[in-house]
């Protein structure tokens, strides 16, 4: 076997070991730990309003708390996935988180059309669905970025099972 074959294969555990790293490392579990409280926290807080006034809220109210409870409790949950798992999950995690995003920001931005159409101007109507564009782009791209950081994991890993003896 020449000399470049073998730094070939000696590279590629390098970099699968490098980008696993990053994935387990004590930053990415505080990073889960922080979503995981902050969605968990949002929600609970959303939660109790809506208790404490429950025939007081007007029904939009009601369907708006109860979307963003949900929002909160996918964050939660996708957080103790994360945090549960014991191995390399190959960027995994980042599709779902962004598949969250983007569900999260369509929701609110078609809601927010639709309010805008129903209660404001053309100006607003065209300024919400503005923003709500570009939060959506920006989610897009967020999730086309994870799932390409995810193929790359997966294709280092399987190059590096197919050199292993």
């Amino acid at each position: 076997m020449s000399e470049q074959n073998r730094a070939a294969q000696r590279a590629v555990p390098e970099q699968l070991e490098r980008a696993l790293a990053a994935e387990v490392s004590l930053r990415s579990r505080l990073r889960h730990v922080a979503v995981g409280l902050a969605g968990g926290c949002g929600a609970a807080v959303i939660a109790v309003l809506w208790a404490t006034e429950p025939d007081a809220l007007p029904k939009r109210t009601q369907v708006a708390f109860a979307g963003l409870i949900a929002i909160g409790l996918a964050w939660a949950v996708l957080a103790g996935w994360v945090l549960s798992r014991r191995r390399p999950l190959f960027a995994r995690d980042r599709v779902l988180s962004a598949r969250i995003a983007l569900a999260a920001t369509v929701v609110t931005a078609l809601a927010g059309v639709a309010l805008a159409a129903v209660r404001g101007s053309t100006v607003d109507l065209v300024a919400t669905a503005a923003g709500g564009a570009v939060f959506a782009a920006a989610a897009v791209l967020a999730l086309v970025r994870a799932r390409r950081r995810r193929r790359e994991l997966l294709r280092l890993r399987d190059a590096l099972r197919q050199d292993a003896p």
